[in-house]
Formats: C-alpha cells, sequence, structure tokens
C-alpha cells in the first residue's frame, strides 16, 4: 500500500493507493467515514483492482485551511476528481457510501470523463423524499442538540431519524467518556458544517439519468432513512437497487461478503 498526500484548494487530502490489477481503478469514498473504515475492503479489491481511498476534507488525516467552512458534495467531488487525476489510472469505478455516496453522485455530474460509473450505496437525498421538511428540520434539530454539548441526546436523535435501533448503553459506549480527540474533532465537524450540506444536495436527475449510475442497498435496511432514499432515487433514475450485504455499513462491518458482491458489479460494469 502507498500512502501520500495531495495539496487542493484549501485542504491537503491524505490518500491511501492499494493493487495493481488489470481491471479499472476503483475509488472508494465515505463522507465521513476516512480511509480506515474501508481498509478492509480495498484490501480484498486489491487482488485484481488498482484501489483509491481517503479521508474526505477536515476528516482525520486531510487538514483544511478553514474549519469553519462547510464541506459540500461539490467540493468533495473537486477533490476527488482531483485525486483520480493524480493518480493517473482512470477512469474509475467510484464506490460512495452514506455521505460519501453523495460525493461520488456530484463527481458523476461534473466530471463523468474520469468516470465508467459509479455506485452510490445508500446516498441519504432527503430532498427527494415527500417528508423532506420534517426531515431537514429534525436534522437541523440533531446539528443544534449536538453544538449545544448533549452529544448522547444528538446521537439519539440521529438514530432515531435513521430508524436505527441501538440501545442507550451502546450510545454511551461509543459516543460517552473519554474519547480520542481527533474522532471528536471529527465528528463535531461533521455535525456542524458536513451532515447538513450533505442532506440538502439534491442531483440533477436529468445529468444523472445520462450517466452510469447504479445504487447500492443493505439487504438488512429495510425500514431505514437510506432505504426510502435509495428507492425513490431508483424511481427516479429507472434503476433498481443493487443489493449489498449488511446494512448501512456493510462495508466495513461485512467486508468479505461485501467484497463478493462488489467484485461481480465491478465485473459486469467493466466487461
Amino acid at each position: 500500500m502507498q500512502t501520500n498526500i495531495l495539496a487542493v484548494p484549501g485542504a491537503t487530502l491524505y490518500y491511501e493507493l492499494r493493487g495493481q490489477g488489470n481491471g479499472p481503478l476503483v475509488v472508494l469514498a465515505g463522507a465521513p467515514m476516512d480511509a480506515r473504515s474501508f481498509a478492509p475492503l480495498a484490501d480484498l479489491l486489491a487482488t485484481d483492482h488498482t484501489v483509491l481511498t481517503t479521508d474526505p476534507r477536515a476528516i482525520n488525516r486531510s487538514p483544511v485551511e478553514d474549519r469553519d467552512r462547510d464541506s459540500t458534495p461539490q467540493q468533495r467531488a473537486d477533490d476527488l476528481s482531483r485525486l483520480i487525476a493524480h493518480v493517473d489510472a482512470g477512469p474509475a469505478i467510484a464506490f460512495g457510501s452514506s455521505g460519501g455516496a453523495v460525493s461520488v453522485l456530484a463527481l458523476a455530474e461534473a466530471h463523468p470523463e474520469q468516470l465508467t460509473a459509479v455506485i452510490a450505496h445508500e446516498p441519504p437525498i432527503v430532498g427527494l423524499l415527500d417528508d423532506a421538511d420534517r426531515v431537514h428540520a429534525e436534522t437541523d434539530a440533531m446539528c443544534e442538540t449536538y453544538l449545544s454539548g448533549d452529544v448522547l441526546g444528538a446521537w439519539r436523535m440521529f438514530m432515531d431519524q435513521a430508524n436505527l435501533q441501538v440501545p442507550d448503553e451502546a450510545l454511551e459506549m461509543m459516543f460517552g467518556g473519554e474519547r480520542d480527540a481527533q474522532s471528536v474533532a471529527d465528528e463535531r465537524f461533521w455535525f456542524e458544517h458536513e451532515l447538513r450540506p450533505s442532506t440538502h444536495w439534491m442531483p440533477d436527475l436529468a445529468v444523472l439519468r445520462s450517466r452510469k449510475v447504479l445504487i447500492g442497498l443493505g439487504e438488512e435496511s429495510g425500514g431505514q432513512l437510506c432505504d426510502r432514499t435509495c428507492h425513490r432515487l431508483g424511481q427516479e433514475l429507472g434503476v433498481a437497487p443493487t443489493v449489498f450485504p449488511g446494512d448501512h455499513t456493510g462495508f466495513a462491518d461485512q467486508p468479505e461478503p461485501f467484497a463478493k458482491v462488489l467484485h461481480d458489479v465491478l465485473r459486469d460494469l467493466h466487461g
């Protein structure tokens, strides 16, 4: 694995490059999840692909000049575009999950010449929903709750909105007590400057219909917020979601079965 950094406008991006396979370049993108979350999956894919992972701007090892500036999908798409050009191994198939799925959809809109296809795994495109105003208001409230200092309260609101069943004791273990300073800084940036721009972003559906776009959905995500957004996006694009193992974080929680499905998808896309 090679690690390096790339200077981009307003930030320095940390990235990792694995493999030298005959298949297309595969980009794995998260937001706020960083390269560490994709490492097991990247290792499995690197047997026959070159795989690019990165920490998104302002997260972990990718510092920004101004931490008071929002991280938008368009900006993160530009970062990914610059990384793809820099490693000079494209065109790429870009896989993004959650906020990273929004990033790769924005990348498909802006830089189709760099891509063979994008796979958007559970993108939280709230604006497509009939109750978008209510969900946006809930997101605003949870961000305000977090910034007021009630970390556990904000995470409870997040889990309730996403329809994720997480017991209070588990939330306390994950987000209470003494925590790593970098993790806290990344979390705060997400609540303050990344969550709302990502969930408020709306795709240009007419443009995306002219791109090769696949929608990924976890087989255990039924009834969750991103289950709803995935099906609505699929209806708009005329694309049935591709089912992957696990739920919203299946790529990290179940990397081996997830990689098997993703290998098949990549093979079909590459021809």
